[in-house]
């Protein structure tokens, strides 16, 4: 029995001497083989917020991978159009502008191709209608040889230009989006969730180290087969600076605990994810109110033209 227990002695003392983080090691292997004497049982509320934090991660993560498209301009561009740096020179608006002032079919194909003003236009889907609506209005313009104009080619020019009065709506939208969800949304990810993160792992650290310091001081560092001797485990045989340190080890691994609630309390109880998802769709309402306005207008000019077009073919006819 004296030499069993000078055995553990020196177990113990050499234990003492382990690093930190080797005997935090350790513990870990230990438990994870299933030869942990006893692990230290964390408190309910706390694995219950744990849970919360997990899904509110896995939330963020989730929306973030979808929703970060309203960073990419071209989310919605068509992949199957070639467009040329003329086509992208300059907007709309600003080549029915030259057209309206070309007195030939050379000064509108000029106008088409007017070297670029400012940076590329977008590369949305809106712009590319935009833009593919105005050259099919300006083809249909000079093969247009009968008096008056083509109704179908003035309808396309007037439909370019709601598109892109639409483009630079979801453009717009795309900057809220941007600043108001994304922003936010990113933060609690990449902050505050990560700090939680960081806090539960210090709770972790701070469990394996009280563990390992109980193990270590009561000679149950690892089971080399059998039961352990009678009364090894028994409180009254720990010495002083034993329990000491083992209450040491417990104040801290409390410290961390209460640390880790406040933080992770804080996590799941901000109101700032669904104050950002209010404004993701408040940005979203905004876009869709303005195209619905931009082409509620347009909407009866198209509808005239086509009357006025059904009307001359009627009067055409009547005559034959």
């Amino acid at each position: 029995m004296d030499a069993f227990k000078g055995f553990q002695k020196s177990l113990t003392s050499l234990g003492g001497q382990i690093t930190p983080f080797a005997s935090r090691t350790f513990q870990y292997t230990k438990e994870q083989l299933g030869q942990a004497e006893d692990k230290t049982e964390l408190p309910p509320d706390y694995i219950d917020l744990e849970k919360r934090v997990d899904a509110l991660k896995a939330v963020h993560q989730k929306m973030l991978a979808v929703t970060s498209q309203y960073s990419n301009e071209a989310y919605d561009y068509p992949p199957n159009i070639k467009e040329t740096f003329q086509d992208l020179g300059r907007t709309v608006s600003e080549k029915v502008t030259l057209l309206s002032s070309a007195t030939s079919p050379a000064e509108a194909q000029a106008a088409l191709t007017a070297p670029p003003s400012a940076k590329p236009q977008p590369k949305t889907f809106h712009h590319a209608i935009a833009r593919a609506s105005l050259a099919s209005s300006q083809a249909l313009h000079q093969q247009h040889t009968s008096s008056g104009e083509d109704p179908l080619a003035t309808a396309l020019e007037k439909y370019a230009l709601a598109m892109e009065r639409v483009g630079e709506a979801r453009l717009a939208q795309d900057a809220q989006v941007q600043s108001r969800f994304l922003a936010g949304w990113n933060t609690t990810l990449n902050t505050n969730i990560t700090f939680a993160t960081r806090a539960r792992k210090a709770v972790e650290k701070a469990r394996l180290t009280l563990d390992a310091v109980k193990a270590r001081v009561k000679g149950t560092t690892w089971k080399l087969g059998g039961a352990a001797p009678s009364g090894q485990h028994d409180e009254q045989e720990l010495s002083p600076e034993a329990q000491e340190e083992i209450e040491k080890a417990e104040d801290e691994f409390v410290t961390q605990t209460e640390e880790a609630v406040g933080v992770m309390k804080n996590v799941v109880d901000t109101p700032e994810p669904l104050r950002n998802l209010a404004e993701l769709l408040a940005a979203q309402i905004e876009f869709h109110k303005k195209a619905h306005e931009i082409l509620s207008e347009l909407a009866p000019v198209i509808d005239g033209l086509q009357v006025e077009q059904e009307a001359s073919r009627a009067s055409a006819y009547s005559f034959q």
